[in-house]
């Protein structure tokens, strides 16, 4: 009889055998590769009957593939699995990669890591998405907002600095539309209060800090794969990156803490629990597919040429809007610093713009042009409040982050815009401007 292979996750895929057990209990079709596909490739506007045949074709085609192929013996955890993780680790010269469902669970096990308790501080930035903060809120564990740095809106290393104190575990710094914080003051504060740093680099794969990668300079780094990041790992997904010691057990770590190389007995293994920073700690399931490893791996392929095209554009937009006074150019890369230009960081000064920046979306706006600013304060949103923080407090201690909120800033996307949709963006800002200045 064959030797068993050895089992890919906990029992499942149990190799050849008289009675296998299979890890896939019913298996992807030919229709279902037919459904994905008419999601993924919708016919294009006046294309519809050509898309109609070419999709009969194709139907017929995959029937016909489908008598010469098997299907795939596993959909998770596997092969594509664990090469997006070696990729990823070599891309970014980390010791340890994991793929997760979403960068926010990454940052869940990076804080369990630091002992994380209620009544225990983290300090974040005010300006960020509220999942930087998610875990932090949920168990009770306070959250303080430091101040933002006018020029990056990213967080502030001075704010830092004052509002740690001997509650403080942790820091979160957030690399804002790619652009990467200042890092070496941050871990600095780090080394000297013996804080764990997270890196919240969901917009900046791909950015480097003094010749290091973004998020994998604190203890740990975690990434965005959602949708509208740069790539995609087909609609969600993260990875999680750390050069410590603790790095060995990400992948452990990402699966209910299941351990294959130890057992119980009469069972295939065993679950210990994580040593952490300050005791012990458990994890919950943030499984993968092979699928999504699967669309990640071919998009990475294409990031330098993604990352370069958005770097054009921004350099355009800032030729552009240099020759307009009241329009601050955001920074852009230089010799210590490269962004992955996820989003253009569009500031006006007031004073010399005829107006605020909620003056120049409404022209924007009026214009077609869609422009977010990310994000609102985090101490703006009701959870805050009902979670008994004094947010009218907050918004004192952070000036900065509030004045560039309200009257200055708001982010321009940085896609695959043909040159006229560049052009026009350009045009629909300098032109508002230039309203707002004539007061009309």
């Amino acid at each position: 009889m064959p030797k068993k292979e050895k089992a890919s996750d906990f029992r499942y895929d149990t190799g050849e055998a008289r009675i296998p057990w299979a890890a896939v209990g019913e298996h992807v079709r030919e229709e279902d590769i037919l459904a994905l596909v008419t999601f993924l490739l919708r016919p294009a506007r006046g294309k519809e009957k050509q898309y109609r045949a070419q999709l009969k074709k194709l139907e017929s085609e995959l029937g016909t593939l489908g008598k010469t192929a098997t299907p795939a013996g596993k959909l998770s955890l596997a092969g594509n699995v664990k090469a997006l993780e070696e990729e990823t680790a070599k891309f970014l010269g980390a010791k340890h990669s994991v793929f997760l469902t979403n960068a926010t669970v990454g940052f869940e096990i990076g804080f369990k890591y630091a002992g994380l308790k209620p009544g225990d501080e983290v300090i974040a930035p005010a300006i960020t998405f509220i999942a930087t903060i998610a875990y932090p809120l949920s168990i009770g564990a306070k959250v303080v907002l430091a101040d933002v740095d006018p020029r990056t809106l990213n967080m502030d290393p001075n704010d830092v600095e004052r509002k740690i104190t001997d509650k403080t575990k942790a820091i979160i710094p957030v690399h804002l539309g790619g652009y990467p914080v200042d890092m070496a003051p941050i871990m600095r504060l780090a080394r000297k209060h013996n804080l764990t740093v997270i890196e919240d680099a969901a917009h900046a794969f791909g950015a480097t800090y003094r010749g290091k990668m973004a998020g994998t300079i604190g203890h740990f780094g975690a990434f965005s794969f959602h949708e509208v990041k740069n790539i995609t790992s087909l609609g969600e997904g993260g990875i999680l990156v750390s050069n410590t010691a603790f790095g060995k057990e990400l992948r452990r770590a990402r699966f209910l803490g299941l351990d294959l190389s130890r057992q119980i007995p009469n069972w295939l293994y065993d679950v210990p629990a994580f040593k952490g920073k300050e005791g012990h700690f458990f994890t919950g399931n943030y499984s993968t597919t092979e699928i999504q490893a699967l669309g990640l791996l071919s998009q990475m392929k294409r990031l330098p040429r993604i990352i370069a095209k958005r770097k054009r554009a921004a350099q355009y937009l800032n030729k552009r809007f240099g020759k307009v006074d009241g329009i601050v150019l955001p920074p852009g890369d230089d010799a210590k610093i490269k962004s992955t230009h996820h989003l253009y960081l569009l500031q006006v000064d007031p004073d010399n713009a005829g107006g605020d920046i909620q003056a120049l979306k409404k022209k924007l706006e009026a214009r077609g042009v869609v422009q977010i600013p990310h994000f609102a304060p985090l101490y703006k949103f009701s959870v805050m409040k009902q979670l008994g923080y004094d947010t009218r407090a907050i918004e004192k201690t952070c000036p900065v982050a509030e004045e560039a909120f309200q009257h200055r800033f708001t982010h321009l996307p940085l896609y695959d815009f043909s040159k006229e949709q560049l052009a026009y963006l350009a045009d629909a800002v300098v032109e508002s401007v230039s309203e707002m200045k004539r007061g009309t």
